[in-house]
């Protein structure tokens, strides 16, 4: 009697662990792109800082151009060339690995989805669009912070700094031989000191008001207003209602970053003229509303990946901890209204 042969697997089985195959793969080089645009994106953003930085130095070179050295000139421009040309390079080859990066999720759903025809199971999720644990959100979120901080600081401080030094060697260089002009740079030095001692304190004040422990959340909130129509532009109006009473710290802490964050978004993307914002309290609870005439949004389109859509999903998920809800009212054209409510 002839032993029986094993079942030759059918064109659809060969075809599923083809398919897996083929996820497995591609899953992997997403992790490997995924890596390779983070570490572009972060050489990206050092040249572009170093770049402004040159920029800077060239406009303090233009303004005394007969009194720097002709070596310390051609030396400056030469950086100055050297890094436009290595962010162009650097900008491109993060683009290319984006668009690259675009394609394979597209090709991820695609598997996914045959996958699921074909088995009639769940889907199977790849590395970038599996639920992601509050611990990992949370890591993300202060690490986002941090890249935050230190691009203002750079930016901020750091580069002050770097002008300082460059006005103190010209000062210096004056000094035995145009005393006038050296007093002249002092004095500029004095006045960029004095500058960039306003913009630090705002900086501290951004980072952490120490008036919110002290005299709560409304006050606030009336001194950030009033700083962010001096550095903004925007015609930005309060009303306050209710009664101005104390919360817990953590609470006030967190309306606070909500009104930050919802009015950096209509500062950053909004391209509003108008923003109107009201903050209601009562024993029970504050009600914030952000209302601006600017350009709107699909919240649920394609579009709405960016910074601004992060960062409105991570401040729901924050109020929605405490108990608290949130509210976006918005069409393309037609501004937004973002009204939040927390319990006290």
């Amino acid at each position: 009697m002839a032993p029986e042969q094993a079942a030759e697997p059918s064109p659809l089985e060969v075809f599923l662990q083809s398919t897996r195959t083929e996820f497995d793969q591609v899953r992997m080089e997403m992790k490997e792109i995924g890596l390779l645009v983070e570490q572009s994106q972060g050489e990206v953003d050092k040249l572009a800082n170093r770049n402004a930085s040159i920029t800077a130095t060239l406009h303090q070179l233009q303004a005394h151009f007969d009194t720097v050295p002709r070596e310390d000139i051609k030396s400056a421009y030469e950086a100055a060339q050297d890094a436009q040309q290595r962010l162009f390079t650097m900008r491109g080859q993060l683009e290319k690995l984006q668009s690259d990066q675009a394609h394979l999720k597209r090709y991820v759903e695609f598997i996914s989805k045959t996958q699921q025809l074909l088995e009639g199971g769940p889907t199977p999720v790849s590395a970038e669009q599996g639920s992601v644990s509050p611990v990992v959100q949370i890591i993300e979120a202060q690490e986002e912070e941090r890249r935050k901080l230190s691009r203002q600081v750079h930016d901020g401080p750091a580069q002050s700094l770097s002008n300082f030094i460059l006005n103190a060697e010209i000062a210096l260089r004056l000094l035995d031989t145009d005393t006038e002009k050296a007093r002249e740079e002092l004095k500029n030095l004095k006045t960029s000191a004095s500058s960039t001692f306003s913009s630090v304190r705002d900086f501290i004040f951004e980072l952490r008001p120490m008036m919110l422990d002290d005299l709560g959340l409304v006050p606030t909130v009336r001194r950030y207003i009033d700083s962010y129509k001096e550095r903004s532009g925007l015609d930005a109006s309060l009303v306050v209602t209710g009664k101005e009473a104390r919360m817990q710290s953590h609470l006030e802490v967190l309306v606070f970053r909500a009104v930050q964050e919802l009015l950096a978004n209509v500062r950053e993307h909004a391209q509003a003229t108008q923003v109107k914002m009201t903050v209601d309290v009562d024993t029970n609870q504050v009600r914030v509303g952000v209302e601006d005439n600017g350009k709107g949004f699909d919240p649920d389109g394609a579009g709405f990946t960016g910074g601004q859509g992060r960062g409105l999903k991570t401040l729901k998920e924050r109020i929605d901890l405490v108990g608290g809800s949130m509210e976006i009212t918005t069409a393309a054209g037609k501004g937004t209204k973002i009204s939040l409510v927390v319990p006290t």
